[in-house]
């Protein structure tokens, strides 16, 4: 790290007393002149982490942290780059993250959330596993703002978390026709500051239902049931509603098909997913419209359109008898796929697009928007790796690489296509292995 050093000179018109100097700075410091609304802005816009270490200059720099003035100014910076909540699959109670503008691996000491005592109780009486798990059952499912969501894996209890203070909140039951259902895709929107909306999608394709958390009301509202968009447009032409598979949207319903591999093995085409991603779905606004995106268990993207209540699936982009990894993400407002694949002794790791804004429908389809130099895919080929990946909200892009041979993460600009591989992150001399990760804003103001 280098120092700043300032020097002292001499005028060569007069003789400089540094004595007097001294006695005069010893009553005066620039600290002293700043009143406390400019010292606040000035924090405000330090990175996160410099505001941290800040704090132990003086009793007035740590005591700005509790003031409701200097959130406030906080809430004026428009962005913070963002830091990545990082999971590994064995050590839930442990919170690590990347932070993107000092690229260094940052551990949140005591800021992991703890469950209620009362419904962590209720749960050890539920189910017989063991001691150990149900104090670590918390898994992060999705991520908005400043704030990170978790779910018990025992009661299916969520709580709302802001990563840097440690400031957590349990949101109400789900209601009991929802606790039922199958969930598909849990995703949160921060549309200000102040609120937040949690969405999830539950049920089996094509019979889709979507509840919501308003943060601002601190309640689930009604339940709602989505429409197959295909299937709506057919019963305005005066068609059957429920004609053929096509209800279920672009792909034909969600049966599991299984297949040979090239290695002779037998593979099912649906998806295993690690479980803090097997809720894998991003939210995006479009023409002022919400848009949830998840992929169904055999891979293929459905959007659901929470202003319509529709849903529609989109094209598969590869054949179903096909062996590949595949995630969608939210970055530049819009859903984006990334697919690892292998073909002809290679592999490969693009991100898609959909090209919506073509008129015809015929010219819609998927196009490629970056693409992986070559001789950083082909070490992937042959480890049979899982991705899962999640947007910054910029033009950047984490990708986890993950399986028994394989442990990568990686950075992808999508404006220049370049590609960068973060350093191993070491813990107590051994590195760490993660299996995913979720986005979100460094934000000390940030409610829950």
């Amino acid at each position: 790290m280098e120092e700043m050093k300032i020097e002292q000179t001499q005028s060569k018109k007069r003789k400089y007393n540094h004595e007097e100097d001294d006695d005069m700075m010893m009553g005066f410091s620039m600290e002293d002149q700043l009143n406390q609304d400019l010292l606040e802005k000035v924090l405000s816009w330090l990175p996160t982490s410099s505001f941290y270490r800040s704090r132990s200059v003086c009793k007035r720099w740590n005591s700005v942290a509790e003031s409701a003035s200097f959130r406030l100014a906080c809430q004026q910076v428009p962005t913070r780059d963002p830091w990545f909540f990082m999971v590994h699959n064995s050590h839930l109670d442990q919170s690590i993250v990347f932070d993107t503008s000092q690229s260094n691996w940052k551990h949140l000491n005591n800021k992991r959330p703890r469950r209620n005592p009362e419904i962590e109780q209720q749960s050890e009486l539920t189910t017989d596993s063991s001691s150990s798990s149900r104090k670590n059952d918390l898994i992060p499912v999705a991520a908005s703002g400043g704030l990170v969501c978790f779910r018990s894996t025992g009661s299916g209890v969520f709580l709302v978390s802001n990563p840097v203070t440690g400031a957590s909140r349990e949101l109400p039951v789900l209601p009991a026709t929802a606790q039922k259902q199958n969930i598909h895709a849990i995703a949160m929107n921060s549309s200000s500051k102040q609120s937040y909306r949690l969405v999830l999608v539950s049920g089996e394709l094509p019979n889709l239902a979507v509840s919501v958390y308003e943060s601002g009301k601190d309640c689930w509202e009604e339940e709602i049931k989505l429409k197959s968009q295909k299937a709506e447009g057919k019963a305005a032409e005066g068609g059957d509603e429920d004609d053929s598979s096509e209800a279920a949207g672009g792909g034909g319903g969600d049966e599991v098909l299984y297949f040979l591999s090239k290695t002779g093995d037998v593979v099912a085409t649906n998806m295993q997913r690690s479980p803090s991603k097997q809720y894998s779905s991003v939210i995006a606004v479009k023409n002022g419209e919400e848009i949830i995106y998840f992929l169904s268990s055999s891979g293929t993207v459905v959007a659901c359109n929470l202003a319509k209540e529709t849903f529609f699936e989109y094209p598969r982009m590869l054949p179903v008898c096909y062996e590949y990894s595949i995630d969608v993400v939210e970055c530049r407002g819009e859903m984006l796929v990334v697919v690892l694949s292998e073909f002809l002794e290679t592999a490969s790791l693009r991100v898609w697009r959909f090209s919506e804004e073509d008129k015809e429908e015929k010219d819609r389809t998927w196009r490629q928007i970056a693409v992986m130099p070559p001789y950083m895919s082909h070490e992937l080929y042959g480890k049979k790796a899982d991705i899962n990946c999640v947007g910054s909200g910029n033009e950047e892009l984490m990708i986890c690489v993950n399986s028994s041979k394989v442990s990568r993460y990686l950075m992808c600009d999508l404006e220049t296509n370049g590609w960068t591989e973060l350093p191993k992150c070491v813990v107590d001399g051994k590195p760490k292995e993660f299996m995913s990760a979720f986005s979100f804003e460094p934000r000390i103001e940030a409610r829950v």
